[in-house]
């Protein structure tokens, strides 16, 4: 039986760790061709049919790239800094339920790495200790702007934290648990989070954007200002981590979004095609669903950032620290006397 679990959490990490990389390095094309539909254009169409082959394309590009290192007294920190965001960003993906459960060969097949009681918690020291890679590598690459470009990364990382983490209390005071499992069951049907906390939904969205240095929220690669931002002396592979990083941290923040917020794995009927048609089928039709959702905001973060200007360095401050905190602080409160007067009632 433990060799048979082995086997099983084995070829779910796999899975996770190789849908995680393919989203990511899809998701490239996916930018580009939104951007172009906006724009009125093509977008990539040379490599492959309709450009399919493209990002294939890119990532040889940035292996066959000569690798570069600036005069930096810390080589082994410049080279740390990729690696960091890099594992930070596929390290959360281990406590997201997929899905509820597949009956396979004698037994139920949890589609979940790990389940872990604080897996909240979890996900935000991951989210945290991110940021380190960032700083890391702007730091050690001995270059002001990437610099400059760090310490704005981290100062707004951990100003949106805030909010963020205040956005989730709320969520966690009505679900009265942190396990991504236990609340992703608890939406069963339409019985979405999304439609009693509306204003933590948007809380955690926007904040979401500053978590991922997206536009409007890319103060730290703002190119009219710091050249490329923090992997600015970053070549070949080292900067392809720190994009695929980025792209992987959208795919697995849309996820948790989508987890939290929107049912997971959960759709109308769920129930009914369970009994009717299987335990299997409705839970692979499940599993489409939150893929479904989870394309629907990675869309969102492109359509977003081909539309909205980025902000000034102030207006990013302002809104995390005199906007989005009270507001986060208020739904607490309101939280708070909604349950209070439910338990009364009760």
């Amino acid at each position: 039986m433990d060799q048979a679990i082995i086997i099983e959490k084995s070829v779910i990490i796999i899975s996770v760790f190789a849908l995680t990389m393919l989203m990511a390095m899809y998701s490239t094309l996916a930018e580009r061709k939104i951007a172009a539909w906006l724009q009125d254009r093509i977008g990539p169409n040379r490599a492959g049919k309709g450009g399919i082959l493209q990002p294939l394309a890119d990532g040889l590009k940035l292996f066959a790239k000569e690798e570069f290192t600036p005069n930096t007294q810390n080589k082994f920190l410049f080279v740390t800094g990729p690696a960091i965001s890099m594992s930070m960003a596929l390290m959360t993906s281990a406590v997201i339920p997929w899905g509820d459960k597949l009956h396979l060969f004698g037994r139920d097949i949890i589609l979940q790495a790990t389940d872990i009681d604080v897996a909240i918690l979890y996900v935000f020291g991951v989210l945290s200790v991110g940021v380190y890679g960032i700083m890391i590598g702007g730091w050690a690459s001995n270059n002001k702007f990437s610099l400059m470009s760090a310490m704005r990364a981290a100062s707004q990382m951990i100003s949106y934290e805030v909010a963020m983490g205040m956005s989730i209390i709320a969520l966690v005071m009505m679900t009265q648990t942190l396990s991504l499992k236990e609340i992703a069951e608890q939406q069963s049907g339409m019985n979405w989070n999304v439609f009693y906390q509306p204003v933590g939904f948007l809380i955690f969205l926007v904040c979401s954007f500053a978590e991922t240095n997206r536009t409007p929220f890319d103060l730290a690669e703002c190119e009219a200002e710091l050249i490329g931002g923090y992997h600015t002396e970053y070549s070949s592979m080292r900067m392809g981590f720190y994009l695929f990083a980025e792209y992987a941290s959208m795919f697995i923040s849309s996820t948790i979004l989508a987890v939290l917020y929107f049912g997971a794995y959960n759709y109308p009927g769920m129930d009914w095609m369970e009994q009717n048609v299987g335990v299997n089928i409705a839970n692979v039709i499940g599993m489409f669903a939150l893929f479904a959702k989870l394309c629907f905001f990675i869309f969102f973060y492109m359509w977003v950032r081909w539309t909205i200007p980025r902000f000034r360095y102030d207006q990013l401050m302002r809104l995390g620290w005199k906007m989005l905190i009270p507001l986060s602080i208020a739904n607490i409160i309101i939280t708070a006397i909604v349950l209070l007067l439910h338990d009364k009632a009760i």
